[in-house]
């Protein structure tokens, strides 16, 4: 009996693993995809897959102009999520600990880009910036600040959450005994409370910087002739043709994130991504 109920749990076990495998194949399956038609030489107008002619040329032809939206979308992914860490940091703080009228109306504006459609928010801050242009004279459409703004209010909420998770879970205490020591309130945030927090800040961070990076609505409206972020600027390339070296531009896109999360990995850890302070 006991050997029927081993062989038993041993035969759920690989199916578990079976069908959790099959289902990481399938949806990485896309990528492999994209990496090994990066390959195929032929001088085709489609994606070709698997490879007919190995070959490395289009990985040499990429465009130049690929490589500015990819600076372009970095260098605003990387601005967006300081900035949403300045704005949503204080945010978190305010309404965990604050008591106020109205606290959940506030909480509820502040979570509401997760919930409003990307295409929406892109439309109404196109509407805004026609707006301040005609009664202010002040150009943002298809501006670097013009689009700052727009992705920092997409990617705010999601530094809010993530630190409001942490805190709900905080050790008050520890910021107690620090000011029974006769620390300041800001010495006590910068030594105690922040390092405390930094796993819900690195996170919130993470999810700003690939929230604004893999942005398209917003930044097909806002965007403009040289302004155009990476993910834009391939959704907008491959609307109208496909070059293959968009492949091979999407294959270094997919091997720098893979080796970015695996730093990421081995600097902070999963764990302190995962941990809360001092609860």
């Amino acid at each position: 009996m006991m050997n029927r109920y081993r062989a038993l749990a041993r035969a759920r076990g690989v199916a578990s693993v079976t069908w959790i495998a099959a289902a990481f194949v399938f949806l990485f399956a896309p990528l492999v995809v994209v990496v090994g038609a990066s390959f195929d030489g032929g001088n085709r107008t489609f994606l070709n897959f698997p490879p007919q002619e190995f070959s490395t040329r289009w990985y040499f032809q990429i465009a130049p102009d690929l490589f500015q939206s990819l600076a372009l979308a970095i260098g605003l992914g990387l601005t967006t999520a300081f900035l949403a860490c300045i704005l949503g940091v204080p945010a978190a703080l305010g309404l965990v600990r604050a008591e106020f009228r109205g606290k959940a109306i506030v909480a509820a504006l502040f979570r509401a880009p997760l919930q409003i459609p990307a295409v929406v928010i892109g439309v109404s801050f196109l509407k805004l910036y026609y707006l301040i242009g005609d009664v202010f004279g002040l150009r943002l459409v298809g501006t670097l600040p013009g689009l700052l703004i727009a992705h920092l209010f997409l990617a705010t909420p999601y530094v809010i959450g993530s630190v409001v998770a942490v805190l709900q879970r905080f050790n008050l205490r520890l910021e107690e005994a620090a000011l029974s020591l006769g620390a300041s309130r800001m010495r006590t945030f910068r030594r105690v409370t922040l390092p405390l927090i930094m796993p819900g800040v690195y996170a919130g961070a993470m999810y700003a910087f690939l929230v604004s990076f893999g942005d398209v609505p917003v930044s097909l409206f806002l965007g403009g002739p040289g302004m155009q972020p990476f993910a834009a600027k391939i959704f907008n390339l491959m609307e109208y043709d496909f070059d293959p070296s968009l492949l091979a531009i999407s294959t270094y896109i997919i091997v720098g994130s893979f080796a970015a999360i695996y730093f990421l990995q081995r600097a902070i850890g999963l764990d302190q991504l995962t941990r809360s302070g001092g609860g």
